[in-house]
């Protein structure tokens, strides 16, 4: 099947590929991937009909102006927002007094303030006074962003009351906020992000989009914070549920691009959305592996985009079942995916290891921008 022979009903798609080191002489046949440090040749042009992939072809960034131009309105239009999406520079993010500039991956520290984390089952205790310095040493390793978490959203943990999620986080934002850090919280509970909020923090991270707590929105909106919007199959009862995907990538796709509609439509300004994939969250080996190998597809959504893959099991799936405590070597590799793929965050455990990967891999990026021989 050709482009001019698609259905006028089939919904189009696209994910850059076919990256290059460098631009340099290449003007016109390549595009800027996010206002970033990427560049690629090529987009994957995926179109759906009736949930169902019907064509996948590769188009050249010079080739699309002129496919574009012989589609129908409605769907020539949805490419060029598309491929604009995909090029435009990402807004900073506003934390406080500090601006996180996106042009680049940054790091983000996961602090767990929960007795009962998958990753660290608590290791930071309970003291407000160790919890911050945990995250002044996540800052002092490169750390750009501080994400802190009062409730555990590993499978079949118990719900927190948000009361005592309050008393977790609080203390330790107030702590931090003190010192400059730029700080997340990451809850579903509308309750908890006004205290957090008034505590200090500047970033929503909700692992349900704004969808397990009816006021979440209400209170996002209120605020004018930037807010992370993680996927999950069914936000409303739980990170874990749903029952599968025809096309995980396409579904979450879907899912995402929805769920910025709806918040936007309650007063959330799109400059102030982030998305996340949600690797893991109600998903199989299988599905993980389908966002992994085409998460620049979500650059699409003209959104920044945060990966949060660090210690998952699917590490351990892949790695002869290897413990949550033996899958930093995963852990990184996923994170540089992440770099490579253009995602502007990396949420992570393992802070200085990441950070000098990503350091690594910068490196590697200019020099070949700008020590190209001449």
């Amino acid at each position: 099947m050709t482009l001019n022979s698609l259905p006028a009903d089939a919904r189009l798609y696209l994910r850059p590929t076919a990256f290059i080191d460098s631009p340099i002489g290449l003007d016109g046949q390549v595009a800027r991937l996010a206002g970033g440090l990427s560049w690629f040749s090529a987009y994957e042009l995926i179109a759906v009909q009736q949930g169902r992939r019907i064509a996948q072809m590769l188009v050249r960034v010079e080739e699309l102006p002129g496919l574009i131009a012989g589609l129908p309105d409605g769907q020539a239009e949805r490419l060029r927002t598309l491929a604009a999406a995909i090029s435009a520079p990402r807004p900073v993010i506003r934390a406080g007094e500090r601006m996180l500039r996106l042009d680049q991956p940054l790091v983000a520290g996961i602090l767990n303030v929960t007795p009962d984390s998958f990753s660290d089952g608590g290791a930071h205790g309970d003291d407000p006074a160790a919890l911050a310095q945990a995250a002044y040493d996540m800052s002092a390793a490169g750390a750009a962003l501080i994400d802190i978490g009062g409730e555990s959203t590993r499978p079949g943990a118990t719900t927190v009351w948000e009361g005592d999620e309050i008393k977790r986080v609080v203390p330790v934002i107030e702590r931090l906020a003190a010192s400059g850090a730029a700080l997340s919280i990451d809850t579903r509970k509308a309750a908890v992000m006004e205290a957090a909020l008034a505590a200090g923090a500047h970033i929503i991270n909700d692992v349900a989009a704004l969808a397990y707590d009816e006021r979440a929105v209400e209170v996002v909106a209120a605020a004018g914070c930037p807010v992370i919007l993680m996927h999950s199959p069914d936000p409303a009862s739980g990170p874990h549920g749903g029952s599968g995907y025809a096309d995980p990538l396409i579904d979450v796709y879907d899912w995402l691009e929805a769920r910025i509609a709806a918040v936007s439509a309650r007063g959330i300004q799109r400059s102030n959305i982030l998305i996340d994939p949600g690797i893991g969250f109600g998903k199989g080996l299988t599905d993980n592996l389908a966002l992994l190998n085409g998460l620049t597809l979500f650059h699409g959504l003209g959104c920044p985009v945060m990966l949060g893959a660090s210690r998952k099991r699917l590490i351990g799936a892949l790695d002869n079942e290897a413990p949550v405590d033996r899958r930093l070597g995963g852990s990184v590799a996923l994170a540089i995916r992440g770099a490579e793929a253009g995602c502007q965050l990396l949420r992570v455990h393992d802070v200085p290891e990441t950070v000098q990967a990503v350091r690594v891999w910068r490196g590697c990026r200019d020099h070949a921008l700008v020590g190209r021989p001449g």
